[in-house]
């Protein structure tokens, strides 16, 4: 049997969240993803009976899915049990360990937590086989260049002050690695896109601020286990003014949120055409003339 992969210390991820609701959460990038996912949700003409958020912190997908005429009964899903009853039922459950049944839900939506899962081709499984035949999942989740301006302010200061890096910011996944994932979990017509937001502060220390708030500070398993060195710190600030700042003195901070869609597989989705059964050339669509690939094309 394959060991999964231990990326992520989910306790201490528990921990970091249970923090950043006592300190007061900042809510900025879930709200609008969010929004947009009650956007999207929107343009699509079907009704969802029975629909799932998973893994997402705070009320806001909730409130969202709460405000469309297209969702019916609301699970929520969380390794925290939450403040207020925003949804009709909640389980607490792991995202990388759902207790649904197979064919059981219509729609499974994610905001914001699949980035912080060990094993997120396994989850993706587990969420295909929960939606019922013709199913939707649609999530959210940070990645790409997100925080690449501290990623690397932080590895030159541990360098220059500690003669050494040490994983500071969790590694994020690219679109075409999530395309991938989707077509291997077994999603029929899978979509990925970005959304990337620049938010710009008064210094480095304005960001980290927000990322504990955001319970999202630094829960790698192999983090230096060390505190942080003041000095490491401030060179690590002065470097993120030096090459991330704008006219004004202000850093910018990149936040990539990459949206991954797809559908249970059902006999009544669009299908690829099988290669050779086209009914008209390309060359007459395109109104030229075909050129065989043995052949060279004349001189004009």
């Amino acid at each position: 049997m394959t060991e999964r992969p231990l990326i992520f210390d989910r306790a201490l991820l528990r921990g970091r969240r249970h923090r950043a609701a006592v300190l007061g959460p900042v809510t900025f990038l879930l709200d609008r993803a969010a929004d947009d996912l009650a956007d999207r949700l929107a343009a699509v003409l079907r009704r969802f009976d029975l629909a799932l958020d998973l893994g997402t912190p705070g009320e806001a997908v909730c409130l969202a899915l709460a405000r469309l005429g297209s969702v019916g009964t609301i699970l929520k899903s969380d390794t925290i049990a939450p403040g207020g009853a925003r949804a009709d039922k909640f389980v607490l459950a792991d995202e990388e360990a759902l207790p649904f049944g197979e064919g059981s839900l219509d729609l499974v939506v994610s905001a914001l937590a699949l980035q912080f899962v060990n094993d997120l081709p396994g989850t993706l499984v587990q969420i295909r086989r929960a939606l019922k035949p013709d199913g939707l999942f649609l999530a959210a989740l940070i990645g790409g260049e997100t925080l690449t301006e501290l990623r690397q302010s932080f590895a030159v200061a541990e360098s220059e002050v500690e003669g050494g890096a040490s994983p500071r910011v969790a590694p994020f996944a690219d679109l075409r690695e999530l395309g991938g994932l989707l077509q291997r979990a077994g999603f029929a017509l899978p979509v990925i896109d970005v959304d990337r937001l620049t938010v710009r502060y008064d210094s480095a220390f304005g960001l980290m601020h927000d990322l504990r708030r955001m319970g999202a500070t630094n829960a790698l398993d192999a983090r230096r286990r060390m505190p942080l060195r003041r000095a490491t710190l401030m060179r690590m600030a002065e470097i993120y003014a030096e090459r991330f700042s704008d006219r004004d003195g202000r850093v910018r901070a990149t936040f990539d949120i990459i949206w991954l869609s797809g559908w249970a597989p059902h006999p009544s989705q669009q299908q690829p055409l099988k290669p050779g059964s086209a009914q008209t050339r390309l060359a007459d669509a395109l109104g030229t003339n075909e050129v065989s690939a043995g052949e060279k094309a004349a001189n004009k």
